[in-house]
């Protein structure tokens, strides 16, 4: 019998450094091949480590934190095919929908908005994405 010598892709997994990430244990992004997931990734600055008030900011800053997983994965925001979107109130729909033109406006992937609560009440977007390159 033939043996199946086809290697399977690495798995590689990103960190941001977030203190959550180890809290709760996940990867900001896990990629294996073509694919790459990227976590919920919330406002804050890492920079700083502080989450700002203004919602268009924390969607700022969490497409950073995404260009960045993507980035450290070997996936760009152009590779991006599906977004999910969840924001604590309808009312920062129209704060942050400029910031979702402005990251996706020329890719279009296909996109899901969810209004629910979130962990922390500072914390009013959280953007997930997944990214394929084949």
């Amino acid at each position: 019998m033939a043996k199946n010598t086809l290697a399977k892709p690495k798995r590689k997994r990103v960190s941001s450094g977030s203190e959550w990430e180890e809290k709760f244990a996940y990867s900001r992004a896990v990629s294996q091949g073509d694919w790459c997931f990227v976590s919920g990734t919330t406002g804050t600055n890492y920079k700083t480590g502080e989450m700002p008030q203004d919602e268009a900011q924390q969607a700022r800053n969490a497409f950073t934190t995404i260009d960045a997983a993507l980035r450290g994965a070997g996936f760009e925001m152009g590779h991006v095919v599906r977004v999910q979107y969840t924001v604590t109130d309808r009312k920062y729909i129209a704060e942050i929908q400029p910031e979702l033109q402005r990251a996706f406006g020329a890719i279009k992937p296909a996109a899901t908005m969810i209004v629910a609560d979130l962990i922390e009440e500072s914390m009013k977007i959280e953007i997930e994405v997944t990214a394929y390159k084949g």
